[in-house]
C-alpha cells in the first residue's frame, strides 16, 4: 500500500522591509522633482483654461492676462470695438494688474511718461507681424513717470478698450492710465 505525502511548498520565506527602508531621502526628493516639473506646467495650463485669463484680486483689481487677452483675430484697417470679444470688452474701466515687457518706440531714456505693453517683446509674433491688439498703450496718469524697466513688469491701471483710428487704420485698442510700473524678480 502506498501511501502519498503532500508537501506544502511556499518558496523562500522574505522578510517584508519596511516602508521607511524602502524609501530613502534622495527618492522622496526626486519624485518632487519630477512632480513639481510636471505639476506646475499642468496647473498653469488648467489655471488658464478655468480663468480664461481674468481674476478678480482682493486688492480691487482684476489680473489680466496679456497673452490671452490679444490672442484674437482683428482686421487691423476695418476693425471695429465689435470684433472685440466680450470677455475683453466687459473689462472697460476696470482697474487691472498685467505682466509683460514694456517697449518705448520713442526712445530709450531712463524715466517714461508712455510706452507699449506686450506680453513678450521676442515670443509675440511668431505667426506674422504684430498686430496691433497685441499692445497696450500705457500712459502715466498725471503726468507721472516710471523707470525703463527690461524684462518682465506687473502694471497697475485702469484699462480702456476702445478703437482708436488715424488715416484710415486702427492705432490702438487698449489704452491704460498707469497707477505703477514694477519690475518683476
Amino acid at each position: 500500500m502506498s501511501t502519498q505525502t503532500t508537501i506544502d511548498y511556499r518558496g523562500p520565506q522574505v522578510e517584508k522591509v519596511p516602508l521607511r527602508e524602502r524609501f530613502n531621502l534622495r527618492m522622496i526628493f526626486f519624485i518632487g522633482f519630477v512632480a513639481l516639473l510636471i505639476g506646475y506646467p499642468v496647473y498653469v495650463m488648467i489655471d488658464m483654461q478655468v480663468t480664461g485669463g481674468v481674476k478678480q484680486l482682493s486688492s480691487g483689481y482684476t489680473e489680466v492676462d496679456l497673452k490671452a487677452m490679444s490672442t484674437f483675430g482683428f482686421d487691423q484697417t476695418n476693425g471695429t470695438i465689435d470684433d472685440i470679444p466680450q470677455k475683453w470688452r466687459e473689462l472697460d474701466g476696470k482697474k487691472i494688474v498685467v505682466h509683460g515687457e514694456m517697449w518705448q518706440p520713442e526712445g530709450a531714456d531712463d524715466m517714461v511718461e508712455n510706452f507699449q505693453l506686450v506680453y513678450s517683446i521676442a515670443k509675440c509674433c511668431f505667426s506674422g507681424p504684430p498686430q496691433i491688439q497685441h499692445f497696450v498703450h500705457a500712459k502715466a496718469r498725471d503726468g507721472a513717470k516710471f523707470g525703463n524697466y527690461s524684462g518682465t513688469v506687473e502694471v497697475k491701471g485702469v484699462l480702456h478698450v476702445n478703437v482708436k483710428k488715424e488715416a484710415g487704420a486702427v492705432t490702438s485698442v487698449y489704452q491704460m492710465d498707469v497707477e505703477d510700473v514694477q519690475p518683476v524678480r
